[in-house]
């Protein structure tokens, strides 16, 4: 019998890799996501009587946690070398604004409606923490598309690669908020692990997870990421062998300063993009960016469509199955609601057309970042509720991964024809 399932899981995951090949020539600048193929297919195949165990994230925390953890630190580097435009406080004024404004309010908002469905504080805060996360791999329309890949050119600016302000903002907040959450999400293991009274913990929350955190993960993805701009850019490929792995610093990379900022006890999710960041924009019109881009891109893929799968059959495994109607409207509002009246808000007095602030606001897709931090706390503390925890966060998921994916290209045409009929 165990053999017999490791063979089918060898024929579901082939099935899926397979689709990660072919499916891109089909529905591209389509309405519809690859992502949507995937969780239907996991709920296929993990629905089917051929004996597959549906994977259960609580059953299987540590499992989740590290899948989901992969999936994120991939996809973080692989935005990071996306990304074309240079770090600053004026041009990506629109990123300070989403994660400054934006994300607080999206956690606070989610919070209160957990308080309204009944959870505890800490359990509260922990689904305003999951749901602050952005992942626009699962609306892909809505990235930047790589390095000198960004719109149609017309200005020097812009073939220097300053994409459209709308993929930007989208993409560069994904890069960053998924460090930034962690704060909040170890603010929700403290309550649960202490109690409500703040004591001595909240200075030392401050003071560690806020500020040494946040400055150690920075710190880290700069002078690694420096160097290993040096180290990649030294020489070029010149014999077989070296060509037929040329990009796979890339993953070497996001392993090992994800894993040495971790030692030191910083964010490492924070470090990766900003290493990734450091080495994109080292040389920025050498032609080996695009190596880079293009095998971080293809781990990226691989590592959303196993996830997908496996979130699928999650569903079809009950994970919904605690959802209430009350919990229905929070997800709903969480995904229609909070976070584009919290992107609206954070774009109060920006400069740019309204059309672009809305798409930005309500394109807060959730994926698996939310999946990683709410394993993780359910790993690190005892949370009352767990069960409904996940269904709620799987069930905001769910919906964004549609209603985005559905909605991304229609979108994105949309505010191109505008900018091409005002010129």
């Amino acid at each position: 019998m165990a053999l017999e399932l490791y063979t089918v899981g060898h024929v579901v995951i082939g099935v899926a890799l397979f689709g990660v090949a072919v499916l891109p020539r089909f529905v591209s600048d389509r309405a519809i996501s690859l992502p949507i193929f995937f969780v239907a297919f996991g709920m296929l195949a993990f629905g089917l009587p051929i004996g597959l165990p549906a994977p259960d994230p609580l059953e299987q925390g540590t499992t989740t946690e590290h899948l989901a953890e992969i999936g994120v630190i991939v996809a973080l580097m692989g935005v990071g070398l996306k990304i074309d435009r240079v770090p600053g406080l004026r041009e990506w004024a629109s990123t300070w604004r989403l994660l400054a404004v934006t994300m607080p309010l999206s956690i606070a908002g989610a919070a209160l409606l957990g308080r309204w469905l009944g959870f505890a504080v800490p359990a509260a805060v922990l689904l305003g923490a999951c749901i602050a996360p952005t992942d626009p791999v699962l609306a892909s329309e809505v990235q930047v598309r790589g390095p000198g890949m960004g719109t149609e050119a017309k200005s020097a600016d812009e073939k220097a690669g300053m994409e459209d302000e709308v993929r930007f903002a989208l993409t560069s907040e994904a890069g960053l908020n998924d460090g930034l959450a962690f704060p909040f999400t170890n603010l929700a293991i403290a309550a649960a692990l202490v109690g409500l009274a703040p004591g001595n913990w909240i200075g030392e929350w401050l003071l560690v997870d806020v500020g040494y955190r946040i400055v150690v993960g920075v710190i880290a993805g700069i002078v690694p990421g420096a160097l290993t701009a040096r180290l990649v850019f030294a020489t070029e490929p010149d014999t077989p062998v070296a060509k037929s792995v040329q990009g796979l610093e890339a993953i070497a990379g996001t392993l090992a300063v994800y894993g040495a900022t971790e030692l030191v006890g910083g964010y490492g999710f924070i470090a990766v993009f900003v290493a990734a960041l450091m080495v994109r924009h080292y040389e920025r019109s050498h032609d080996y960016n695009r190596s880079l881009h293009e095998v971080s891109e293809f781990a990226e893929q691989v590592m959303m469509a196993l996830i997908m799968l496996f979130f699928g059959g999650a569903i079809v495994g009950g994970l919904l199955e605690p959802l209430t109607l009350e919990a229905v409207v929070a997800v709903v509002a969480i995904v229609f609601l909070v976070r584009p009246l919290a992107g609206l808000i954070g774009f109060l007095g920006f400069d740019r057309d309204p059309a672009e602030r809305a798409t930005i606001a309500f394109f807060g897709v959730r994926g698996i970042g939310s999946f990683y931090y709410l394993a993780y706390a359910l790993n690190h503390a005892a949370f009352p509720d767990a069960d409904r925890l996940w269904a709620l966060v799987g069930a905001v998921v769910l919906v964004s991964v549609v209603v985005h994916g559905i909605t991304a290209t229609p979108a994105v045409r949309w505010l191109e024809a505008r900018a091409e009929n005002r010129e």
